[in-house]
């Protein structure tokens, strides 16, 4: 399974930030939309990603406070990035050696979502939903040794 099958269902919401955001603008937009990462545009490019574990860290650097600076400053600006024919099972690799929780894809330079841990999981688990249907029906229709052809 590619990245691009798992986009077109997801849909192409994205959410993005510029890096001279404040900080509690972005964590307010991530509380209202109910999302765990921002992507961090400049000039049309992919510059950084916002999660939920650098606002935790500004947080916790600012002693319970998201503080007055601006994205930038707490933002990953080295991203992992995935492109729409990476395999599913490269993308939870990398997920998992990286502990990313969420992952920009691109093509080239085009930004065309977010894969995130969970849309990952769900999509497994639906491949292998599907899987065991289908052989626990081949099983089922499975015909008798003593039946002759």
């Amino acid at each position: 399974m590619k990245v691009s099958e798992i986009l077109k269902v997801k849909g192409n919401i994205l959410y993005t930030v510029k890096p001279d955001t404040p900080m509690l603008q972005a964590v307010n937009t991530m509380a209202d939309k109910d999302i765990g990462s921002l992507v961090v545009m400049e000039s049309g490019e992919l510059v950084g990603m916002l999660t939920f574990r650098e606002v935790m860290k500004t947080i916790h650097a600012n002693n319970g406070a998201v503080g007055n600076d601006t994205v930038r400053r707490h933002m990953d600006d080295h991203p992992i990035t995935i492109t729409p024919d990476t395999d599913i099972n490269e993308v939870r690799r990398l997920m998992l050696e990286r502990h990313a929780r969420y992952v920009p894809v691109v093509n080239a330079k085009t930004l065309l979502g977010v894969m995130s841990f969970y849309d990952v999981a769900k999509a497994v688990f639906e491949a292998q939903s599907f899987e065991n249907k289908m052989l626990k029906a081949y099983i089922r229709d499975w015909p008798d040794e003593n039946e002759e052809s």
